[in-house]
């Protein structure tokens, strides 16, 4: 039942990639799983290679294993073409919360956590696996919600929006 489940989830956001990838923007769409009819497969050098003529690269359907989270899989494929952040899109969530801000009206919002803080505070910011990955691989992370207007556009040019997980214990709420 847990593999079908995943199976499903992974085929369900190549359905989100694909919303994404039509725009106008040169765009490539890589997945684990094959489904050639609407995405290629994921091999690492011809992602490098459509970073290099301008592509967006969408890498979907996580790692293709049923076991492995969508989170993971975005920390793996981050670190395996070098990316500079691990964008961790959320819906109606701006950032990370010392609590659940929809249940706890004291939650406070931080602005930047290093890795160990978000462990030690036992923060919801995705699962071990994937967070210990970034954090060995000094990728930083940048939790924000998807669905503000102007908020992917904003990080892209450089402006500090939702929460920065990295290598520094500088704390900002």
């Amino acid at each position: 039942f847990k593999q079908k489940t995943a199976y499903e989830i992974s085929l369900g956001l190549v359905g989100s990639e694909m919303c994404i990838r039509d725009r106008d923007i040169p765009t490539r769409t890589q997945t684990a799983m094959t489904v050639q009819q609407v995405a290629e497969p994921y091999i690492r050098r011809r992602a490098l290679r459509h970073l290099e003529k301008g592509r967006v690269v969408i890498c979907a359907a996580g790692t293709g294993n049923p076991f492995m989270t969508t989170d993971t899989a975005a920390a793996l494929r981050g670190v395996e073409i070098d990316a500079d952040v691990l964008l961790m899109a959320k819906n109606e969530a701006d950032g990370v919360y010392s609590a659940d801000p929809n249940t706890n009206s004291t939650a406070t919002k931080f602005d930047v956590l290093s890795y160990d803080q978000v462990l030690q505070k036992k923060l919801k910011v995705m699962d071990g696996t994937a967070l210990t990955m970034c954090q060995e691989n000094s990728f930083p992370i940048v939790v924000f919600d998807l669905f503000v207007q102007g908020s992917l556009e904003r990080i892209v040019l450089g402006q500090q929006i939702g929460t920065l997980v990295c290598d520094t214990t500088y704390v900002r709420r």
